[in-house]
């Protein structure tokens, strides 16, 4: 029997009639000659997801078919949908170039709906972990931030906001142990603005998850700090277990009261605190900053250390006392010392030569 048949659940049973993958699921039936759709992943506003097998090709590998169903039924509007998705669907292409990003490996649009094949990632997500672990360490929260900024340094790097960065978009891959990022929502906001003039709206518009979207999101104008956002709250969600909703909130700020849920050291409080600031100005622009601040942690101590100063005493020739920083002395210090230790012990030689009679 193939592993991965099975017994489609009642919550699917409403996709079923209505959606073609869905009425080919389970069966022998390839979808465009190639893809035999094996069961639903999951649904969202803007479709759903199928795992499916390609046939066509040798040792039948598995992929995500994700249908997309943009609300449009005008010809003028169906025609900006498929410009929109193609020009979408290439950026995606590009990234797909990243081992943490899954490879885009089609994309097509058929009776009104849109799809992209995208490579299969065989891993739980980030959510099922921590409901099945528990909530983790802040060394584990860390690690978390050093795996995934590089990946939303790199999308920013090609102009691509993710705008749905959760943990259900999370994927710890089971052959490698690599954290993946997947569902990303370039697609699904360019397919939202071709929706026609009478079915707007800043719902259907939007592109995110209550909670882990910043308000700036909600007003259809992200940015690159939303993502930062966005990254925060699921740190939350690592050390806590909660979701965005379950915490309280600042009545005044509107900002997340999460600071006597977690024991945290006090540096990187500062960083999720910043991480998910409701002002734009007061919050990281981008992921290199985050990442800046997140390794900066190491040289704290060494830090500290130069900030500490002791006075010397006056030496024998009488010049004035200098101060030297505490502990370890960087090359450039080091550097300075000497020359002044080299020059003080000249003006010395000098004032001998001088004292000395002649024969």
């Amino acid at each position: 029997m193939n592993r991965l048949s099975y017994k489609v659940s009642d919550f699917h049973d409403d996709i079923l009639p209505d959606s073609l993958l869905g009425q080919l699921c389970g069966s022998k039936q390839l979808f465009r000659d190639r893809y035999q759709i094996q069961r639903i992943l999951g649904r969202g506003g803007f479709g759903v997801t199928f795992l499916a097998q390609n046939m066509a090709l040798p040792g039948n590998p598995l992929c995500v078919i994700k249908q997309l169903c943009p609300k449009v039924t005008k010809p003028k509007s169906w025609h900006r949908a498929c410009i929109r998705f193609e020009k979408e669907a290439k950026a995606l292409g590009k990234l797909g170039n990243h081992s943490q990003i899954p490879m885009l490996l089609d994309y097509f649009d058929m009776n009104g709906d849109f799809f992209l094949v995208q490579e299969y990632v065989r891993g739980s997500t980030l959510a099922r972990e921590i409901r099945r672990t528990g909530p983790k360490s802040e060394a584990a929260a860390k690690q978390f931030l050093r795996e995934l900024l590089p990946v939303l340094q790199y999308i920013h790097k090609h102009k691509v906001i993710h705008r749905d960065i959760k943990p259900h978009n999370l994927l710890r891959c089971d052959d490698d142990g690599r954290l993946v990022l997947i569902d990303f929502g370039a697609v699904k906001e360019e397919l939202a603005k071709t929706s026609d003039a009478n079915s707007k709206s800043a719902t259907t518009n939007f592109v995110g998850t209550m909670g882990f979207a910043p308000p700036e999101q909600f007003s259809l104008r992200p940015v690159y700090a939303s993502d930062v956002y966005a990254v925060g709250v699921t740190c939350l969600f690592i050390l806590t277990g909660k979701a965005p909703l379950e915490f309280d909130y600042d009545a005044h700020s509107g900002e997340i009261s999460w600071q006597k849920e977690v024991q945290i050291s006090e540096h990187f409080a500062k960083i999720l605190s910043k991480m998910i600031k409701i002002p734009l100005e007061e919050r990281y622009r981008n992921a290199e900053d985050v990442m800046w601040d997140l390794g900066m942690e190491s040289y704290l101590p060494t830090l500290s250390d130069c900030m500490t100063t002791q006075r010397l005493g006056a030496n024998s020739s009488g010049s004035q006392s200098v101060e030297i920083p505490q502990g370890y002395q960087t090359h450039v210090t080091r550097t300075a010392i000497a020359i002044r230790e080299w020059r003080e012990k000249l003006k010395q030689k000098q004032a001998m030569r001088k004292r000395k009679p002649l024969p």
